[in-house]
């Protein structure tokens, strides 16, 4: 995988998934001039004091080992552990998705704009500077003939004395890194959706063709009945029998080819395109239920978090709300400032820089009075870093949770697939006899039609606890964090920095 890296905040995001995040590097501007010095016993005052984030093992007690889940099994690889399903449509389909669904175009959009939000909040650390000019000529008798020209420059520079910029970086890097996750764990969801939604689309195929299967043979049950009816063998309510079960039959094949469209629909929709292309696809390219791997290597709790990227953007919220804590907290400390001018003017070009005039001026200011306003915003920025707090705490046992459940069905669909072969094949050979003993008279049709229901449903369920058994992998691989992409985004120094 890619890494996301932050280098002025010393965030990355490794080639496994695993996050390591750390509080960006606090820098306080040498001062250079005699107006700056006037300034330098300012330094020693405190700091603004930031929240301290909990570690991973602080915020839930993870279980060691699984309550559920095995972990002994086949090692995948989980940035495209969808190609274990051996599906050629599934992986065109997937591709397309990572370059055209739409929420996945939205969520790059928002990183965009977290990387600018970087951007901004770094060039904080430099003064800004507006330049402007002038021109004009006299009027009068005593006028000057000459144009009069003039030119001047001002700046603005706020000194990080106490953190305020320095927070405000911080809160920005930890924006990018959440935007980041988001992307990828959108990515990990769609990816999954892709999944599933095919899965489903090659199950309810699969029923389709075992119902119209199912009905040519009531059809020829009919008929036999029609045929034992007018020779006097059985009476016309072996006749209404079999029309009763060819006409349940025969409902039930307009509805699977609705749920058919429907979910050929959906996945046009993740992979961003109109209906219609995927429908033809899964039509022309036919294939049984995907048949997944069982067994699979499951890693520790703690290692599978860092795995998670909604884990890894739930904690870099919690990182930006901490430093915007100490952000609202800066606005009880003084602010200083340096401010100046430099311009010249004369009449005409030619000596227009002969003299050059400026100042100078550094002033601090002090929050003296407010009513309590800036406290409440400290308090408001502590209330909402509690609850990101509570919020990572949640994604941690929501990973967990996923885990455990995606283990447990994998496996007890695994055993009711076997089951259903089972009682499939016996299906299969019961109503092969039950045909040819109806039509030599030793059963009657009520007999026949049992057999018939219990072959339609063996081989449902079969197709059906297949499709349960492909779709509890992908939600295992899903939630041990498979199927995402870090996008490449690595900031500067001087704030720029690019996908």
């Amino acid at each position: 995988m890619h890494r996301l890296v932050v280098s002025d905040g010393s965030i990355e995001v490794q080639e496994e998934g695993r996050v390591h995040m750390g509080s960006a590097r606090r820098s306080i501007r040498n001062v250079a001039s005699a107006s700056i010095l006037a300034l330098a016993s300012l330094q020693g005052c405190a700091l603004p004091q930031r929240g301290e984030r909990p570690a991973l093992e602080q915020a839930v007690s993870l279980p060691e080992p699984w309550t559920f889940a095995e972990t002994g099994g086949q090692e995948i690889e989980l940035g495209t552990y969808w190609r274990l399903l051996d599906d050629p449509l599934l992986d065109e389909f997937i591709a397309q998705a990572r370059e055209q669904n739409l929420d996945i175009e939205l969520a790059i959009a928002q990183l965009r704009a977290a990387d600018a939000g970087l951007r901004e909040a770094r060039a904080g650390r430099l003064p800004s500077v507006t330049g402007g000019g002038s021109t004009g000529r006299e009027f009068g008798d005593l006028a000057n003939d000459d144009m009069f020209f003039s030119l001047d420059a001002s700046f603005n520079w706020e000194l990080d004395l106490f953190g305020r910029i320095s927070s405000a970086i911080d809160a920005s890097e930890a924006d990018l890194v959440a935007a980041g996750f988001n992307l990828a764990d959108l990515e990990r969801i769609i990816i999954a959706n892709v999944a599933i939604q095919t899965i489903n689309a090659r199950s309810l195929a699969a029923q389709l063709k075992i119902a119209r299967a199912s009905l040519v043979n009531q059809d020829d049950n009919l008929q036999i009945a029609r045929w034992r009816n007018q020779a006097g063998l059985v009476s016309i309510l072996d006749v209404e029998q079999a029309r009763t079960q060819r006409g349940q039959t025969a409902a039930s094949i307009p509805l699977l080819q609705s749920d058919l469209a429907a979910t050929a629909n959906a996945i046009s929709t993740l992979i961003g395109e109109p209906p219609g292309d995927v429908y033809r696809a899964l039509l022309a390219e036919p294939r049984d239920v995907p048949l997944p791997p069982v067994d699979l290597a499951i890693a520790a709790p703690a290692d599978m978090l860092r795995m998670r990227p909604d884990v890894g953007a739930a904690e870099a919220r919690l990182v930006g709300d901490l430093e915007r804590v100490g952000l609202a907290r800066t606005q009880l400390y003084p602010l200083a400032r340096l401010t100046g001018t430099v311009g010249t003017s004369s009449f005409g070009v030619d000596n227009l820089f002969d003299i050059v005039t400026g100042n100078v001026f550094a002033n601090v200011s002090q929050l003296i009075f407010d009513a309590g306003r800036t406290r409440a915003q400290i308090d408001a920025a502590q209330a909402i870093a509690d609850g990101s707090l509570a919020s990572w705490r949640q994604s941690i046992l929501v990973a967990l949770e996923d885990v455990e459940t995606a283990s447990v069905d994998l496996q007890n669909n695994e055993e009711r697939v076997i089951a259903l072969i089972e009682a499939s094949d016996g299906a299969r050979n019961a109503a092969v006899l039950g045909r040819s003993q109806y039509q030599a008279g030793l059963i009657d049709f009520q007999v026949l039609l049992n057999v018939e229901s219990a072959l339609l449903n063996a081989e449902t369920s079969q197709i059906s606890a297949e499709a349960a058994r492909a779709i509890a992998f992908v939600q295992l691989a899903r939630a041990m964090g498979g199927g995402w992409r870090a996008p490449l985004l690595e900031p500067d120094e001087t704030g720029s920095g690019g996908e």
